[in-house]
């Protein structure tokens, strides 16, 4: 593990010297060195200094990895017009180094310290490149919804260190009440979002630049879960479960309703991520084998279909520059050969084999009904309405007359393509050694 935060120490410091797409190959040669080097043990081991690793942690590390690296390649408009691209690297790349440290330290409090370290250059991102004034306020949105519930956060690390002299993950046993439980849930409850606090997310995704949306899909809203799997260990109270389960069964079927209303492709994408993510709270607080394996698979699935179809909303705001669903209708007309992959994309979304997707809904929804088979109301609705969304969404984008201002063909650039089938790769392969995720638990 030190070696990879020795990796990336040495790139910050010879940032400067580096051609943009040299960083984007050394990040690429960084993740297949060590994936190959590191070892997925379902046990937390590889310790040095103040970090380790297990299987959900280097999951996570790699998924870091592989979507900071494509955010370089989708932000090729920053690089060609040189708009502060200096900083913009910098910036990402201590995105990288503070999401690395997060979840690889093994320390609660340390976690907790990067995990809010990893808000500041997000912050940066959506002030510095987002494109709307609104993005001010997205910004404070996102600063305050998850500080403010950070602060019970941090005083019930406190006292769990107060009682129990240590805050390794593994060794904390704590006797606990619904303060404690709620103070140190409901500041990961906000970063999944769940529902209800949700509302700072579809603000960021729509002011933040297309690298700000990527690395919230694909990474952030992951620090929820992996901290909520983490506090497992030692708050387990099924009894007290039953509220954040019950919550997001609602929430999952509210925000797909809502979902369907949106006009803006950003928009829409946002809220199906909250959707997506109430699945995933459902599945963890289960506290079953399929609950949590599915748990992992669907962030794993989730972080890299919602990034690609970011990517896709913004291929279509470069060329039309704007984001309605009515000024980009006809897209089969105006980019056929990109049809294809708003196909592709929409397809994993509403999880469709041989997706990753597909593989976490089945585990989850097998992990819920072994919890209660009434829950299968819920999932029906919610799994229809995500049907409808994407189908809305696909049909919007590539169907319909094309706006009067498009009067040109586009085949889309090289990039382009090779930045989403990058995203596309791996959420249809990696079923192939889904056994390995399997061992998680």
């Amino acid at each position: 593990m030190m070696k990879m935060m020795f990796y990336m120490f040495m790139m910050i410091l010879f940032l400067p010297f580096f051609n943009w797409y040299f960083i984007f190959f050394c990040l690429f040669m960084m993740f297949f060195i060590f994936m190959n080097i590191m070892s997925f043990n379902i046990y937390y081991c590889m310790l040095g200094g103040f970090m380790g690793g297990d299987l959900l942690s280097l999951s996570l590390i790699f998924l870091s990895i592989w979507i900071i690296s494509l955010m370089l390649l989708a932000s090729g408009f920053i690089y060609k017009n040189n708009l502060f691209m200096n900083e913009f690297l910098i910036m990402n790349m201590f995105l990288l180094f503070f999401l690395f440290l997060s979840f690889s330290t093994y320390n609660l409090f340390m976690y907790y310290f990067y995990f809010e370290c990893s808000l500041i250059p997000t912050v940066f991102l959506i002030f510095g490149w987002g494109s709307q004034p609104e993005r001010l306020i997205s910004g404070y949105y996102l600063l305050f919804y998850t500080l403010f519930f950070s602060l019970p956060l941090l005083l019930g690390i406190f006292y769990i260190n107060s009682l129990c002299f240590s805050l390794f993950y593994f060794l904390i046993c704590v006797d606990y009440n619904l303060y404690l439980y709620m103070s140190m849930y409901m500041a990961f409850m906000v970063k999944m979002p769940m529902v209800f606090v949700h509302f700072w997310l579809p603000k960021a995704h729509v002011e933040a630049p297309v690298s700000g949306s990527m690395i919230l899909a694909g990474v952030l809203l992951k620090l929820g879960g992996y901290g909520i799997i983490r506090v497992l260990l030692f708050l387990s109270d099924f009894s007290l479960n039953y509220f954040y389960i019950c919550l997001s069964f609602l929430g999952m079927v509210m925000i797909g309703i809502m979902t369907m209303f949106q006009v803006d492709m950003k928009s829409l994408i946002a809220y199906s991520s909250v959707s997506h993510m109430g699945l995933v709270i459902c599945g963890l607080m289960n506290l079953n084998y399929f609950g949590l394996v599915g748990s992992l698979l669907m962030m794993i699935g989730h972080g890299l279909c919602s990034s690609g179809m970011f990517c896709l909303a913004n291929i279509m705001y470069e060329r039309s520059g704007s984001r309605s669903l009515f000024m980009n209708k006809g897209s089969l007309i105006f980019m056929p050969s990109m049809s294809m992959l708003w196909f592709l994309f929409i397809m994993n979304n509403m999880s469709s084999p041989p997706s990753l997707n597909f593989f976490s809904e089945v585990f989850i929804i097998i992990g819920i009904m072994s919890w209660c088979s009434l829950s299968f109301l819920f999932l029906m609705f919610s799994s229809f309405i995500s049907c409808l969304y994407s189908i809305y969404l696909y049909s919007s984008v590539n169907h319909g007359f094309i706006h009067s201002s498009m009067n040109s063909m586009s085949g889309g650039l090289f990039s382009e393509y090779l930045l989403l089938f990058m995203h596309l790769i791996p959420l249809n392969f990696v079923f192939l050694k889904l056994d390995i995720f399997s061992l998680f638990v």
